[in-house]
């Protein structure tokens, strides 16, 4: 048991530095979920419209992939668990393999552990206090959706169902980072192994949802988490099936976690040129080194979401058309324009979101190159903090006009080839992508300008991020005041395509971004670094 000492101090110290993050996960994810039942039961208040939907549903392979069957159209709960199934395939895993890897292998990786290591801790502590934080607020996700659910009256054994579905989901997947951790030496390449991981569970899912009775969806645990079937005889032994995949995870964790050393992973390491290419000879060229490998991974899998927008855009029009309250809603956040335009204005708005993420995520590696003592060696040179800042931030924007190219001429391929309008249909897409990109520059700035200016809360942009996606996909269902919803930037981009592109707002938007942008330089020229 001396492997294990320390735990306990460990899981103290990851709930102190993780108090607001994980609260907002827990809040938002739960809060959704009641945001979902109640307008799902406005939207189809009779048992006669819940079937009428899941019949539409059923005979549509491009909605069960995206959202897997509906196994109880008959009652608001198993329409719940159908709609929200996002949060269990992706947004709790997210959250669970996220914290893993930030309290394993990233504070490894900064040598945090290793000066914790020289006191009484045991060898496996960390790990088990990761796996402890995560799957705890797995659990308590878990626990807020089936209570939440209940208490509004759904069926009790479909509630604790679902909640554990999302329970589960979480700790599955931070057992996958556990391993991920033991074999990646650096935390970005544990995060990469573990969301890959992930992007192959959902593809391996969403194929066997398209095609009825493929055995595809048992190769998933994704598939799993839906096989739990909450609200419709539920199936117990699944979820025993998922917690027994997850001890078996767990074990491997451990065992690998005793046969590498400290700081190292078990996969080999690329070893590095003998001299270092006149392109690293400065801060452009070493911020490309660093972020290439996350714009092409993210570069893919934007691609392939703009692939599949445009391969169900037919199949959801048609699914609209036969729901009007639901023509309604659409139409209300895409704008008053045909449904295939309202779709793709909706789903680019997504896909703005998701490139905003990524630009967030881009730009605190500025701070993390801070926080982790590299900075100080890229500044002892002649570079100057702000051409050091404008590199990172450059990329960034950088990789965030490839994302959103990559998210319309995936949608333009696949939708024109089956309108048979390829040459039209890509430089619509592509246009109505970039028309988000104002809105992610002023996350760029709100992020730059929170390192500058108040670098110990640079979680903040996360929040702004979370807080501006809730204003833009569930304000107009919420029926929110305009001024609450114009908060957002992305509420005052043009919904493209179908509506005129006015430049006034656009330009504002680029302005705003440029002033947060600015006082963020300014601030990281006069403040201490680290």
């Amino acid at each position: 048991m001396t492997s294990f000492i320390g735990t306990w101090a460990l899981v103290r110290m990851a709930l102190r530095r993780d108090r607001i993050r994980l609260p907002i996960w827990i809040v938002t994810i739960a809060a959704m979920v009641v945001v979902v039942a109640v307008t799902l039961d406005d939207l189809y208040p009779s048992v006669q419209a819940r079937v009428a939907i899941a019949s539409t549903v059923a005979a549509n392979p491009a909605l069960r992939s995206i959202l897997g069957p509906i196994f109880d159209p008959t009652s608001v709960g198993g329409l719940v668990a159908w709609r929200m199934s996002f949060a269990a395939m992706v947004l709790v895993p997210l959250m669970a393999l996220l914290t893993v890897v930030r309290h394993t292998r990233a504070e490894e990786e900064v040598g945090r552990l290793e000066l914790l290591g020289s006191t009484v801790l045991g060898r496996r502590a960390p790990l088990t206090a990761a796996l402890i934080v995560a799957c705890g607020a797995s659990v308590a996700i878990g626990v807020a959706v089936g209570s939440s659910l209940a208490l509004y009256g759904e069926d009790l054994a479909g509630s604790v169902a679902l909640g554990l579905s999302y329970a589960l989901a979480g700790c599955v997947f931070a057992a996958v980072a556990a391993v991920a951790v033991q074999l990646s030496g650096s935390g970005r390449g544990a995060t990469g192994l573990a969301v890959g991981f992930l992007g192959v569970s959902y593809l391996l899912r969403s194929i066997g949802d398209a095609t009825t009775g493929s055995a595809l969806t048992w190769a998933s645990p994704l598939g799993w988490v839906l096989e739990i079937r909450a609200y419709a005889q539920e199936r117990w032994w699944v979820a025993g099936l998922l917690f027994i995949f997850v001890l078996v995870l767990t074990l491997a964790a451990y065992l690998l976690v005793e046969r590498r050393d400290h700081g190292a992973g078990l996969l080999p390491s690329r070893p590095g040129e003998p001299e270092a290419s006149r392109w690293l000879s400065g801060p452009w060229g070493l911020a490309w080194r660093l972020h290439r490998t996350q714009i092409l991974g993210w570069t893919v899998g934007l691609f392939a979401l703009g692939a599949m927008y445009g391969g169900v855009a037919d199949g959801v029009g048609a699914v609209l058309s036969e729901t009007p309250e639901l023509e309604e809603i659409f139409r209300q956040i895409g704008g008053e324009q045909p449904l295939i335009d309202a779709f793709f204005a909706t789903t680019m708005a997504i896909a703005g979101l998701i490139t905003a993420g990524y630009v967030i995520g881009a730009t605190l590696r500025l701070r993390a190159e801070e926080t982790g003592l590299r900075a100080e060696h890229v500044l002892a040179t002649a570079v100057a903090r702000t051409p050091w800042a404008l590199s990172h931030v450059g990329v960034a924007l950088a990789g965030a006009v490839v994302l959103l190219l990559s998210t319309g001429v995936g949608a333009g391929l696949t939708h024109g080839a089956r309108v048979g309008d390829i040459a039209g249909q890509v430089p619509t897409l592509v246009g109505a992508a970039f028309v988000q990109l104002p809105a992610v520059l002023v996350l760029a700035g709100l992020t730059l300008a929170l390192i500058g200016l108040a670098p110990q809360m640079t979680g903040t942009a996360w929040v702004a991020l979370v807080a501006f996606l809730l204003l833009g996909q569930l304000g107009a269902l919420l029926q929110l005041d305009q001024w609450l919803m114009n908060l957002s930037p992305f509420t005052h981009l043009p919904t493209v395509p179908g509506e005129q592109v006015r430049a006034e707002p656009l330009v504002a938007l680029v302005g705003m971004a440029l002033a947060l942008g600015s006082a963020g330089l300014v601030g990281l020229r006069h403040r201490d670094v680290g």
